[in-house]
């Protein structure tokens, strides 16, 4: 059996396997093609990967060859066309938002894997690219935003006089909002957080931040760590509060997404309005909507004297380190589809296969994903 890597399109910088662990698969007697120039911005160039006896080849001898792929993006319509009948893909494919992509591939009866979809239980965690890769993105949130913001962060007291610390507002106290608010705090701001589910409060002040409460939010305990869809009485005493929160602040952090929804906007533009000029905004939520009224993806915008940064592939920009950790992930992910002996063995009666497989002959498989496409179907589409 033979796994290909490949080169990810710019901008993105990280590779779905550095060569120790395309190093693993050879040892199971897997053979292992690598694009080439695919690990050159994570740091490794093609010859850390021929070093460990990995064939370094075109990205249309990777496709032809392969029958398992990595690629942590969705293929192009030229790149379906090289693959093997049966060929299987594994990646970060957002189904949730391109299920209409993912049916394309699923006539081309591709197999298709979708990491972020991988169920958020404990057995799952050494291949949850979700927490591992938001992980990163709230840490360099927070280093982005110092870097923009005009003033200092920590408490400074000096002969020239005395500097008051930043106040930051976290939107979100998920994975990468809880290292947000770790690596804010290290840096010296005054942190408060918000957070539809209060059972994340005890986290949030054990880091040394103020948690924003606000009563009457919806169970989100079984929605695997996401935001759910509020009442409008609770998003209208929602907004109350984060406004109050935001005309005080001098950075926010937005971290909130649903899935299979757009974001939800939690920074109208009255509170732009209301906030200090000078104020940056790190919209992490950017790719699915944005959480600020004024949010476009993978773009700066300038709004009444506020940066606001829609970024949600900060991982990229730490290339080196998300890759070995996203590379484990996939790993980890593979041992479950590939026996000791290197054959390939899909157990469709484990959860965590079953919850990650989108396609598979010639069909659509995953329950979250059908429903969607019917919803999209039923309306004339």
């Amino acid at each position: 059996m033979t796994t290909g890597v490949l080169l990810e399109p710019a901008p993105e910088r990280r590779v779905s396997l550095l060569p120790e662990q395309a190093e693993t698969l050879l040892k199971k007697g897997i053979t292992v093609l690598c694009e080439s120039n695919a690990g050159n911005e994570a740091g490794m160039p093609d010859e850390a990967y021929t070093q460990k006896g990995i064939a370094v080849v075109g990205r249309n001898e990777v496709l032809q060859k392969s029958d398992i792929i990595l690629s942590i993006h969705t293929l192009s319509d030229a790149d379906l066309q090289l693959l093997k009948p049966g060929s299987i893909l594994v990646g970060i494919y957002q189904p949730l938002y391109k299920y209409i992509l993912l049916k394309q591939w699923a006539l081309k009866s591709i197999t298709t894997f979708s990491l972020d979809m991988v169920p958020r239980t404990t057995r799952a965690q050494s291949m949850d690219v979700l927490s591992s890769q938001a992980n990163i993105a709230g840490y360099k949130a927070v280093l982005l935003a110092a870097s923009i913001y005009p003033k200092y962060f920590p408490m400074l007291m000096t002969a020239a006089g005395s500097i008051t610390p930043a106040k930051v507002l976290i939107l979100g106290a998920g994975v990468a909002g809880l290292q947000a608010v770790a690596t804010a705090r290290r840096l010296g701001a005054v942190v408060e957080v918000f957070d539809t589910r209060p059972a994340v409060k005890e986290e949030v002040m054990s880091l040394g931040a103020k948690f924003v409460e606000v009563e009457g939010a919806a169970d989100a305990s079984k929605a695997g760590g996401y935001a759910v869809e509020q009442t409008p009485e609770y998003k209208q005493k929602q907004q109350q509060r984060i406004a109050e929160a935001a005309a005080k602040v001098d950075v926010i952090i937005s971290t909130a997404q649903i899935p299979g929804k757009p974001a939800p906007v939690l920074i109208t533009e009255e509170m732009l309005k209301s906030m200090k000029r000078g104020s940056v905004i790190i919209d992490l939520a950017a790719a699915t909507g944005g959480n600020t009224a004024k949010t476009l993806n993978a773009q700066t915008v300038q709004y009444n004297g506020i940066t606001i940064v829609g970024d949600s592939n900060l991982p990229s920009s730490v290339p080196s380190d998300a890759s070995k950790m996203y590379g484990k992930n996939v790993f980890n992910f593979l041992q479950l589809i590939i026996t000791k002996t290197g054959e390939l063995n899909l157990n469709f009666e484990d959860d965590i296969v079953k919850g990650a497989c989108i396609t598979h002959n010639g069909k659509v498989v995953n329950e979250k994903v059908q429903t969607l496409l019917h919803a999209y179907e039923s309306i004339g589409h």
